[in-house]
């Protein structure tokens, strides 16, 4: 073997790493799309009493319920499509900083861990699929 030649076994184990850093970054994207649809979206969607009696007291009624919920659910799609995954990321990082801001002033700090943590991964999934911001650029380019 000469100096230049790199042995198969790191490749192999790069490759291998590689591959299994976007398996688990995938699959933290669908974990998330879930729990943003399921667990965050559809009790606003169906006027969930939880849900209803939260944007009550926030004073957004019925309207910002739907709408929020159907914010959550664009999103939670939208993390599941290639070209708009690290977008969404970003628009539920904004919306996780805006629901920490809510429960800190309106709910007394209740619930307001809950949103920074989930800033979190959403921060490495719009990191980790940045590529996909200049690719929706180049699609609305050729579109106009």
């Amino acid at each position: 073997m000469s100096e230049n030649t790199v042995p198969v076994t790191t490749t192999s184990a790069a490759t291998a790493r590689g591959r299994r850093a976007r398996i688990a970054l995938r699959s933290l994207q669908v974990l998330l799309a879930l729990f943003m649809g399921i667990a965050s979206a559809l009790p606003k969607l169906i006027a969930h009493s939880s849900a209803a009696e939260s944007f009550d007291e926030l004073g957004w009624g019925s309207i910002g319920m739907y709408t929020i919920g159907a914010l959550e659910l664009a999103g939670a799609i939208a993390l599941l499509i290639p070209v708009l995954q690290s977008l969404a990321a970003m628009a539920f990082i904004a919306l996780m900083l805006g629901a920490f801001v809510v429960q800190i002033a309106v709910f007394d700090g209740q619930y307001a861990a809950t949103p920074l943590i989930l800033v979190v991964p959403f921060a490495l999934i719009a990191w980790a699929r940045r590529g996909s911001n200049a690719e929706l650029l180049r699609l609305l380019r050729r579109s106009v």
